[in-house]
């Protein structure tokens, strides 16, 4: 199932460079990351919270994720 980081960054008028600044990973990643790639648990932590979510909105942010 695809992830909702675009939705969430792009309701908050967040840039990718923004969020990737936010998340102390590259721009590139967040592209990738927002077209559906996978990726380590770690980067998905940082993404949550540079979103201003807290952990256990995980499932908000990368459904179906267990």
């Amino acid at each position: 199932m695809k992830n909702k980081i675009r939705e969430i960054r792009e309701a908050q008028l967040m840039s990718k460079a923004e969020l990737a600044r936010k998340a102390g990973v590259s721009p590139v990643t967040v592209d990738r990351l927002e077209n559906g790639a996978e990726c380590r648990m770690s980067t998905k932590r940082k993404i949550i919270l540079a979103l201003g979510l807290k952990l256990t909105d995980r499932n908000e942010v990368f459904p179906g994720d267990e």
